[in-house]
């Protein structure tokens, strides 16, 4: 069954073709805008711009439920709902930029002739809806009425399909009764429990849930860390806290810290907005930054202080995406780690089964690429592992013994078992398990 409401969706990122084509599993039409023509042909192809599990196959399933254009003016005219779902990329100080918002918000304002419920489903700053709504309202071309909401995503790179389809909770953050019933009448279809509340607790829940997460992962990370100076093991130490209802099993895997589009740009906005307008330190978030910057980079110091020099070794990278089932080396430490490399001489292979066209657009031809795990290793002094695709997970050990010319591994997401390295005469060093 087709739904009544004109949606459109502005930007086609992540969040914004996630969320437009898994509202058409409700029977929506959506109509998805962005400025590069380059994605919304690729797109007319049925082609995800994005390496998303399960999204192109969505796009194919509801394709005559869903258009693709860069023609804002058509798109925006006669829409009953517009969700703004544009980047808002960390500036040098830590805040978010919200050029783009400020500019599709202009785009509707001068557009929009029916009266519109405008969301914002970008990640941004406390207060940002009500700078919205009066920079809409300024600029209003057409009589009509507008409502704007806060409607925060809370998915995960990844399984971002799974996570809108099948979400803990949906969050609508609404100013009058009339946007409340238009957004949970868009929803209802999913069954999902509404957290309903003012713009302003909205836009915060979501910072709060980010920086949580990102805290209690830079939190394991310095347990891992002191369970190295202890001689304890942090699987066992996480295994034991995980009983515990009130903390859970979630996010308590140690490694070499967080990276991605989400966490550390929201635990640097936060903080930054919070110093910046109110002159207040959240520590805790302070806190979670830094212990995640020095994180990142925590195996190739162990690496220094045990091989002394990287010139002229080969440096297995094997893994390159921030996490798997990804294509996204944004705040990815294996890109901190390659950089440190290169700077210090080494020749660097680097292995990903997704991840290497945007890896090419960082490092260009400075390093070599290989999407099979033998080649990266294949004569190799050390391997660093940055990601723990399943590939990696279940590569045959024997084979470090085999091809490598020292069997020496840096694993950064404690991807095997020591005993295991160990009988096989592999050097192996992971986190928080000496």
């Amino acid at each position: 069954m087709v739904n009544d409401y004109k949606i459109v969706v502005a930007g086609t990122g992540y969040v914004g073709l996630v969320t437009g084509v898994c509202l058409t599993e409700l029977g929506h039409r959506v109509t998805c805008v962005d400025v590069v023509k380059e994605k919304i042909d690729l797109m007319r192809s049925g082609i995800s711009p994005i390496y998303e599990p399960g999204l192109s196959e969505l796009m194919t399933k509801n394709g005559a439920l869903l258009t693709y254009t860069t023609d804002y003016k058509e798109a925006y005219k006669d829409a009953d709902v517009i969700f703004i779902a544009v980047g808002t990329p960390e500036q040098e100080d830590g805040s978010a930029n919200l050029n783009y918002v400020k500019a599709v918000s202009k785009q509707i304002a001068e557009t929009i002739a029916k009266d519109c419920v405008i969301v914002v489903k970008s990640t941004v700053p406390i207060g940002t809806n009500d700078e919205v709504e009066r920079f809409i309202r300024e600029h209003l071309v057409n009589d009509v009425k507008v409502s704007i909401a806060s409607n925060p995503e809370f998915l995960s790179q990844g399984s971002a399909v799974k996570d809108t389809l099948h979400a803990k909770r949906i969050v609508i953050g609404v100013e009058d009764k009339w946007a409340e019933e238009v957004l949970v009448s868009v929803y209802k279809g999913f069954d999902q429990p509404f957290v309903i509340t003012n713009r302003r607790s909205a836009e915060m829940i979501k910072y709060a849930a980010n920086d949580f997460l990102a805290l209690k992962i830079s939190y394991i990370n310095e347990i891992a860390n002191m369970c190295e100076l202890v001689g304890a093991n942090i699987e066992d130490v996480t295994k034991g806290m995980s009983y515990d209802t009130r903390i859970g099993k979630e996010f308590l895997k140690a490694g070499i810290g967080f990276g991605g589009a989400c966490f550390p740009k929201d635990t640097k906005a936060l903080y930054n907005q919070a110093s910046s307008e109110f002159g207040y330190e959240m520590q805790t978030i302070k806190a979670a930054i830094d212990v995640n910057a020095r994180q990142k980079t925590k195996l190739f110091f162990e690496a220094k202080k045990r091989l002394g020099v990287f010139d002229n070794l080969t440096v297995a990278i094997l893994g390159l995406t921030f996490k798997p089932y990804t294509d996204d080396l944004r705040e990815a430490p294996s890109v901190d780690n390659i950089n440190m490399l290169l700077k210090n001489g080494a020749k660097i292979k680097a292995y990903d089964p997704v991840g290497i066209e945007n890896a090419k657009k960082i490092f260009e031809d400075t390093i070599e690429y290989t999407d099979d795990i033998t080649d990266a290793i294949k004569q190799a002094d050390v391997a660093f592992i940055m990601t723990e695709w399943k590939e990696i997970v279940n590569f045959n050990v024997d084979d470090y013994v085999k091809l490598m010319k020292t069997p020496l591994i840096f694993d950064g997401r404690n991807c095997y078992d020591i005993e295991t390295m160990k009988a096989k005469g592999i050097e192996y060093i992971s986190v928080g398990r000496r």
